[in-house]
């Protein structure tokens, strides 16, 4: 017997082949153990409702059905097939269902990460590098369209970023993973630019002689890249979708997960931050487009919180290869072949671990559900109601008209600007102009909104509900003169 012979019999499988499907499944359970946490954000709501009203349809709105503020206004949803993912699991499973279907694209997400990782990297270097993106993606893993693109952005990066190192032709096999990502969410311009790199790196690999070659090489897939991306119910529309967004301007700063990274205080995408400034001061050498590609993904996630998803899952590909030559890559049985149990195995416990979550009792968290505000108020027979901006996303499952909502590309930045405004009293002036302006009859506020002081002091409004989550107030009848 041979020493490879008891080497196999030793270790069936590699790390290559078993460290994926690890990693994909403790995220899993992670999350679903977790899973109330992916139903923090109101946006989860309001997708539902989007997607039961495409499925009652059989079409896409072309214009807002959903607020008295906008109502009849242009709009579109450029996360129609997303929205309508979550309306069907949600009418089979209800939230347990929008929970695993999530999370399972997360864990899918991390599952391919590690193994585009392994293909560059040791086992333990590959971990690390999950850890540090589990922490950066955490605060953004919730129950929205993004999480479907995360498995087709790392994909498609890792195919990308496979031709810069080995020098390969373009990867058209992964043309159809931008059809889909144009009709889960509206980022798909992203896939458009990681082909620069590619292409930039390719020329500077190659004599100025040979550029011709390498553009006409490229030309095709990029014009059907673009192609892919178009093929919408809204045709190329959804590639604006990002500059529509940051047009909102000076309202991003009224919206969380837009804002700035926030240093006053050490978390966890700064201790990362240095500890990346650390190992690159090691003696890694970047070549030049990688490091550039690296620098903007920083400049993003410093930019808006959001974006440290794209630094989490995006700059360790373009670093694998580098941190390979520095620290030393996978060992040679990590190419092996996994056993024909491992996905079995794999596909079992994940199934399992699908059951219970499906058995558990799981809903959006509280200060994003003002149900019994609604309810004991009866703001549904209200008249129009001016809500708080978290509770957007419920008004429009619970079938009531929203004064706003998270659909910033529908309110625009000026609308944004001046409701937040009001309701901080910057403009106390301006919340009496729009309580008339828009003939609001009750509102729908958190306790800490510093408009609600004011109400409480308005002779012609009267606090009649207030909890731990709302407080709703209602216009007095005004006595005849």
């Amino acid at each position: 017997m041979t020493d490879q012979v008891v080497h196999s019999a030793v270790q069936p499988f590699s790390a290559r082949a078993a460290l994926p499907w690890a990693v994909g499944l403790c995220v899993y359970a992670l999350l679903l153990i977790v899973g109330p946490r992916l139903l923090g954000d109101p946006d989860s709501y309001s997708h539902i409702e989007v997607g039961r009203w495409i499925i009652a349809h059989g079409t896409l709105p072309t214009s807002d059905p959903f607020s008295f503020s906008m109502r009849g206004a242009p709009w579109i949803t450029f996360e129609w097939l997303s929205e309508v993912i979550y309306a069907a699991v949600y009418a089979l499973s209800g939230w347990p269902g929008a929970v695993v279907i999530a999370a399972a694209a997360i864990a899918l997400a991390f599952g391919l990460f590690t193994f585009f990782l392994l293909r560059e990297l040791s086992p333990t270097l590959t971990l690390l590098m999950v850890m540090a993106a589990v922490i950066l993606l955490a605060p953004h893993m919730l129950a929205r369209p993004h999480v479907f693109v995360l498995p087709l952005m790392v994909t498609w990066a890792a195919a990308l970023v496979r031709c810069m190192d080995r020098g390969g032709p373009p990867p058209y096999w992964a043309l159809p993973l931008l059809v889909l990502w144009t009709n889960l969410h509206g980022s798909v311009v992203l896939a458009l630019g990681l082909i620069g790199p590619a292409v930039l790196e390719a020329l500077l690999r190659e004599e100025r002689s040979e550029w011709p070659r390498v553009l006409l090489r490229w030309l095709p897939f990029a014009a059907l890249a673009l192609a892919a991306s178009c093929l919408t119910p809204h045709g190329p529309e959804p590639l604006l979708m990002p500059l529509t967004t940051l047009g909102l301007g000076s309202a991003l700063a009224w919206i969380a997960e837009w804002r700035p990274q926030d240093f006053s205080h050490l978390g966890g995408f700064e201790l990362l931050l240095l500890a990346g400034i650390f190992a690159l001061a090691r003696g890694v050498t970047l070549p030049v487009v990688r490091a550039l590609v690296v620098i903007g993904l920083l400049h993003f996630a410093l930019a808006q919180i959001r974006n440290a998803d794209l630094l989490a899952m995006l700059a360790p590909l373009y670093l694998a290869a580098p941190l390979g030559r520095r620290f030393g890559g996978p060992a040679a049985d990590d190419a092996s072949i996994s056993p024909r149990g491992l996905n079995l195995v794999g596909l079992g416990v994940l199934i399992a671990m699908s059951g219970v979550a499906f058995a558990r009792d799981v809903r959006p968290a509280p200060f994003i559900t003002p149900q019994a505000a609604i309810a004991e108020a009866n703001l549904a027979k209200a008249g129009r109601v001016l809500n708080d901006y978290s509770f957007g996303g419920y008004l429009i499952f619970a079938g009531i008209p929203t004064f706003i909502d998270g659909r910033g590309e529908l309110y625009g930045g000026p609308f944004i600007n001046r409701y937040n405004r009001a309701l901080a009293l910057i403009d106390l002036e301006d919340l009496l102009k729009l309580l008339d302006e828009y003939d609001i009859g009750a509102t729908l506020l958190a306790p800490r909104t510093p408009a609600v002081a004011l109400l409480d002091r308005l002779p012609q409004w009267q606090r009649v509900y207030s909890d731990d989550v709302a407080v709703v107030h209602k216009r007095r009848d005004m006595p005849q003169r």
